[in-house]
């Protein structure tokens, strides 16, 4: 039996139902082993997944490594979307039993920006070595996914849990008000700007707040962001 590889990366998490995004790995950029991922290397086997009506396990700690137990290989959570774009293989779950104490153990590790790791287990079957000084050890194109783990460690740096899937009511409450308070917001304006930070992590994107000032609807909208912008980075 071909061993597996794992593939550590790293990509925030849903109070009430545990959903969480993020980046199981990333194209293009060389990792802790020495190797890179190209894009397409996750195609044939999503659509092998796609044909079982499944996706691969989420994991903690790819289940203790390879001297894990049965217990350290029960799920601890559930993956319901995986697609491959053009930054890497993104990812969106939730964690199982947030009413138990390692459901929220782990919850609040997502939450905190500790535990915010994410890695794969895969089997490569298709991949050039490097020849010449400065190329990756390996660029791999074609592999076989096992399983998408949350982890402390990642081998591949930019593969994180990026998203959270939404912004609670008193949160969202709470910021309207800051922006209000702090920056002279009109109540219309707040409300503008939390939604689109809200559109931006729900979606997983990275975009800093004068990037979404760009996609405003009104010249307003867009100079309160940069001003809130502004505020926190000065």
């Amino acid at each position: 039996m071909d061993r597996i590889e794992i593939k550590l990366a790293s990509d925030s998490v849903d109070a009430k139902t545990g959903e969480f995004s993020g980046y199981g790995a990333v194209f293009g950029n060389v990792d802790s082993y020495g190797d890179v991922i190209a894009k397409g290397a996750f195609r044939d086997t999503l659509r092998e997944w796609e044909q079982r009506s499944k996706l691969p396990p989420m994991l903690l700690q790819h289940g203790g490594g390879f001297m894990g137990g049965a217990d350290d290989m029960l799920p601890v959570g559930q993956w319901t979307e995986m697609e491959e774009n053009s930054k890497g293989l993104k990812v969106s779950g939730k964690l199982f039993a947030l009413g138990t104490e390692r459901g929220q153990y782990l919850y609040e590790g997502l939450k905190s920006g500790v535990l915010d790791g994410l890695s794969i287990g895969y089997r490569p079957r298709e991949f050039t070595r490097g020849t010449k000084p400065g190329e990756p050890e390996r660029t791999l194109t074609n592999l076989d996914l096992m399983e998408v783990s949350i982890v402390t460690f990642p081998a591949n740096g930019k593969a994180r849990v990026t998203g959270i899937k939404s912004l609670d009511t008193a949160l969202c409450r709470a910021l309207e008000k800051a922006f209000k308070d702090e920056l002279n917001l009109s109540n219309a304006t707040a409300v503008s700007a939390v939604a689109i930070i809200k559109k931006h992590l729900r979606e997983g994107g990275g975009e800093d707040l004068a990037e979404l000032s760009r996609e405003a609807d009104s010249k307003a909208l867009a100079d309160a962001l940069r001003r809130l912008h502004s505020h926190i980075h000065s």
